[in-house]
């Protein structure tokens, strides 16, 4: 039996519950040998006798004890008057006098009846503050047995009986057998499933005990006696099982909202190429393309909002697994600390990671430097003259840095993007200029003010904020040692990358597939195809070349040549990595579509519109030279400035891997 004092007071009840089953369950057949016996001892009796039964079954006690007490001043040897007489003073609390009285009946007749009433008082008194007398239940438990052996007994009130006395005295196994037993012949018995509940609760089994105790309400248990029982634990654990289940449930369909989102994604992907298979190529399908923007941009920004969505649920998770797991260790009798304290500190420091992220706002820095306008008046002017060409407004600022980069951004306020008066920035990498030819250079300046026309550059500011917010919990997940594969929070981040990243990707390929077929029918699709493939063989060349000269000079100590007027590289296997990047296929995780898909989807665009100009971008600079020699330095003073190699900071090979399997993304 557990000792738990609250539930063994709610055990008590059961004697009160027996006790209202027997007031209601009197044997009329019985009654009138009971008035035949009086009638030989005293016919005078008689209908005192049935005023005090009838004061007695409607629980008038105080007249039945005034009633039955006048019988037994005028017949002292009536058993039955006496049993009933002491049964009512045990019931008021005179328990002496009441089992005196019984003890006394039993003594002048040893019938069933006497003997059962004995029993039932000996428990009574038993249970009560003033006595709490064990040989009560001794007692009790022999009286049980001699009525058992009467060939009137009631097994049904015998077996209820013992449970009770098995239970007072913390037999728990004997109540079990007992209650097995009343469930087995009696289960139509209310008694029977009150057991059977203080079973289920005494071994925290709350659902069945619930479902008992409500069984043995519907068959005769008061209501307040349901209610107490509940409130011993049971109404809080089913409470607490209610929320779980509702998580679970929760969980269910946040999981099931992450399928959709990436079914979704595949499928709208999917549609959008073969889209652009069988109508941009053709008719460009221009209230087509906007009707799957829309589409893609509800989509992202329900992924979006979803990201938010999941992170309590993600909490809630961590905390409820490392309860889960403490519980289990306790459950198997050891408890192992240092695990523990790993799994509490990486629950901390992934909360933690997770506030922090949106909580702290990282401060944006543009790439590079300002290219002034005195630096490249004829630069300016030729972004001007595309811009006018277009039919849009042109760029604001250059941005020069010393990689290979080439893309746009606008600058602003959510307002002022929307409204088409932010700040529209270009950024140029030095790397990516040497050889460009102006009029190739100027079909990818064109494709870069597509994605201005086509209000690329305006919007995803959920997409933006989602991808900032991502990033800085990674990172502190990482700086706390915490990328983990049993980390839940790391789990849920990799798994909503890949899954947003299927949604996005596929919006990107869109808006570069639109910005080539502008580039293309405003310059030619050759000078636009010569231009990305400028690009994509100069950046391949660009890295290789200055990773040799920057090895060579930090072996021998020198300083660095102008990387950017490097030149050879023949057995570098360059063309190969150039082959293979224009030729490769397509896949769901591409930002934009392989180069031999964008020249096949603007193949015969912008016909007799290419030229034939030889001069090139690096001419539009005032001082070019010195532009390379301060890039050259850049880089150099990167170098200088590390005590150890790191790759994110510098040109490494493994950057240009990286690069050559994307590297005409950098068409943006």
């Amino acid at each position: 039996m557990h000792k738990n004092t609250k539930r063994i007071f709610l055990f008590l009840f059961g004697i009160v519950a027996l006790l209202q089953v027997k007031s209601q369950e009197r044997d009329m057949a019985k009654e009138r040998l009971y008035i035949q016996k009086l009638e030989a001892i005293n016919p005078t009796l008689v209908d005192l006798f049935k005023q005090a039964t009838s004061a007695l079954d409607s629980e008038d006690n105080e007249l039945a004890d005034e009633l039955f007490s006048k019988i037994y001043d005028k017949a002292p040897n009536f058993d039955i008057a006496i049993r009933r007489l002491g049964g009512l003073k045990v019931t008021a609390g005179k328990f002496e006098e009441g089992l005196a009285l019984c003890e006394k009946a039993v003594n002048l007749d040893s019938s069933y009846e006497n003997l059962i009433t004995y029993a039932q008082c000996l428990i009574a008194a038993s249970n009560s503050k003033e006595i709490a007398n064990e040989s009560y239940l001794n007692k009790a438990k022999s009286v049980l047995g001699f009525a058992y052996k009467m060939p009137t007994a009631d097994d049904f009130e015998v077996t209820a009986f013992l449970a009770q006395i098995y239970i007072q005295s913390n037999q728990y196994e004997d109540f079990k057998t007992a209650t097995q037993s009343l469930m087995k012949y009696h289960p139509d018995k209310m008694i029977s499933h009150y057991y059977q509940a203080i079973i289920y609760q005494s071994e925290e089994e709350w659902s069945d005990a619930k479902r008992e105790i409500l069984e043995a309400k519907e068959l005769g248990l008061e209501e307040e006696s349901v209610e107490r029982f509940l409130d011993g634990g049971i109404n809080e654990h089913e409470e607490r099982k209610s929320y779980f289940i509702y998580f679970l449930y929760v969980v269910g369909v946040w999981i099931l909202g992450f399928l959709i989102l990436y079914l979704g994604g595949i499928l709208l992907s999917n549609y959008t190429l073969n889209a652009v298979e069988k109508e941009f190529k053709m008719h460009g399908a221009e209230s087509l393309s906007k009707s799957i923007k829309k589409v893609y941009t509800y989509l992202i920004n329900v992924a979006g909002i979803y990201y938010y969505i999941s992170l309590p649920i993600i909490l809630v998770l961590l905390v409820l697994v490392v309860i889960g797991i403490g519980y289990a260790f306790i459950m198997l009798g050891r408890i192992p600390i240092q695990l523990m304290f790993i799994l509490i500190a990486g629950a901390g420091y992934s909360i933690y990671g997770m506030v922090k992220s949106l909580l702290v706002k990282a401060k944006a820095e543009d790439p590079g430097r300002e290219l002034t306008e005195e630096e490249a008046p004829a630069l300016y002017a030729l972004t001007n003259e595309v811009a006018n060409t277009m039919g849009t407004r042109p760029i604001d600022e250059i941005r020069i840095t010393p990689e290979t980069d080439l893309a746009v951004y606008e600058n602003g306020t959510r307002r002022e993007k929307m409204l088409d008066k932010s700040k529209r920035i270009l950024i140029l990498g030095t790397g990516v200029l040497k050889d460009f030819k102006v009029n190739d250079f100027k079909a990818v300046l064109a494709h870069e003010y597509g994605h201005f026309s086509n209000r690329d550059t305006a919007g995803g500011a959920v997409a933006m904020r989602v991808r900032n917010d991502m990033h800085k919990y990674s990172y502190a997940l990482y700086l706390s040692g915490q990328t983990v594969w049993w980390n839940l929070a790391y789990l849920f981040l990799k798994a909503y990358d890949f899954i947003f990243r299927k949604i996005s990707n596929g919006s990107t390929r869109l808006q570069e597939i639109l910005a080539d077929r502008v580039a293309a029918q405003t310059y030619g699709a050759q000078s636009f195809q010569n231009g990305l493939t400028y690009v994509i063989r100069r950046n391949i060349e660009f890295i290789k070349l200055a990773n040799t000269e920057i090895n060579e000079a930090r072996e021998t100590k020198r300083s660095f040549s102008n990387l950017y007027e490097l030149t050879g590289g023949t057995d570098l296997g360059i063309e190969e990595e150039v082959n293979n990047s224009l030729n490769r296929q397509t896949s769901s995780d591409d930002t934009h579509p392989s180069p031999n898909d964008r020249f096949r989807f603007i193949e015969g665009l912008g016909a007799g519109k290419d030229s034939k100009e030889d001069h090139f971008v690096r001419d539009l600079f005032e001082d070019w030279n010195a532009l390379t020699q301060e890039m050259t330095k850049n880089i150099e003073d990167s170098w200088k400035e590390a005590d150890s190699l790191e790759p994110e900071k510098t040109i490494t090979e493994e950057a240009s891997k990286e690069e050559n399997q994307e590297i005409e993304q950098k068409v943006d």
